[in-house]
């Protein structure tokens, strides 16, 4: 009874949920996400001074400045994008049925989002945590504030493109053929977590980075299924990033857009190991509150 709402986004895709469609249109759609990102650099490279280009994709690869991690985040369009593409072609269903329905949607986005907004600003206010004094500074705070729009937009995208593909498309897609939530809970969200794998950064912690993201991803396809649309998803994802890249960073890599930056890197192990728990702990709080924002 949990999942009543599920059927909103499974059911426009039961006449193609075949395995080897869904394994098709996936393994399609990292073809036409490789495809763009290539042609962008490669049109991009044709038009800029060697060196120039050499010193832009190195800011992107780190996304160690503001320019590099917008840059960054929006070529992650290239998901969303593949994932409408590959639910048209494949499936022959209309792409905006992994969103679905649009009122219903839209309305359970800016609930989550609202009372996110929300929490997260009890939370930071509240004592004893004196999370401020323990950062160091990032961005300038005009430059910030300046960048603001550019930086919602940005993760509007990254977090979108990231929710059409995983739960939108994938877990649509495995909840039509099958009824566990072994099969359309956990497969994408392993997935999702293995995108994450990332040991030239995170060293050690580099699989315990993919827990946390399969975790994460878990707790994003329960709301999906129990709110029928992607939502409360996009919401809740884009609020966590938000959080974790435009106000409080770990230094180094993807800190360009940050307001503050946490006193270690994504390379000190035992501190990002310490870290971890603490925002699986914000991510549990956040899905009670976007359960509570969608009444599910």
């Amino acid at each position: 009874m949990r999942y009543t709402r599920f059927h909103l986004l499974t059911l426009p895709a039961k006449t193609a949920c075949a395995l080897w469609q869904t394994g098709l249109g996936l393994l399609l759609a990292f073809v036409i996400m490789y495809a763009l990102t290539q042609g962008i650099f490669a049109v991009t490279g044709a038009i800029m001074a060697p060196q120039g280009f050499e010193d832009l994709l190195g800011q992107i690869n780190r996304g160690d400045t503001a320019l590099g991690l917008i840059l960054m985040l929006g070529l992650m369009g290239a998901m969303g994008l593949a994932a409408f593409t590959v639910t048209d072609l494949v499936h022959k269903r209309p792409p905006s049925t992994i969103v679905g329905p649009w009122p219903l949607a839209r309305r359970q986005f800016w609930d989550v989002l609202l009372i996110l907004v929300a929490l997260y600003a009890v939370l930071m206010i509240l004592p004893p945590w004196g999370l401020w004094r323990e950062t160091a500074p990032g961005l300038p705070p005009g430059r910030w504030v300046a960048l603001l729009p550019v930086t919602l937009l940005a993760l509007f995208i990254q977090t979108g493109s990231e929710e059409l593909l995983f739960r939108g498309y994938l877990q649509s897609q495995l909840g039509a053929r099958f009824r566990s939530p072994l099969a359309w809970m956990v497969v994408p969200s392993a997935l999702f977590g293995l995108g994450h794998y990332a040991p030239e950064i995170y060293g050690a912690n580099a699989w315990l980075v993919v827990v946390w993201a399969v975790i994460y991803g878990m707790a994003s396809a329960d709301l999906t299924a129990r709110a029928g649309t992607l939502g409360p998803a996009v919401a809740f994802h884009l609020a966590n990033n938000f959080v974790a890249i435009g106000l409080f960073s770990m230094q180094g890599d993807m800190s360009g857009l940050a307001l503050r930056l946490l006193p270690f890197g994504p390379g000190d192990i035992s501190e990002v190991a310490g870290f971890l728990p603490i925002d699986l702990a914000m991510i549990g709080v956040s899905w009670l509150a976007a359960r509570i924002a969608i009444r599910a």
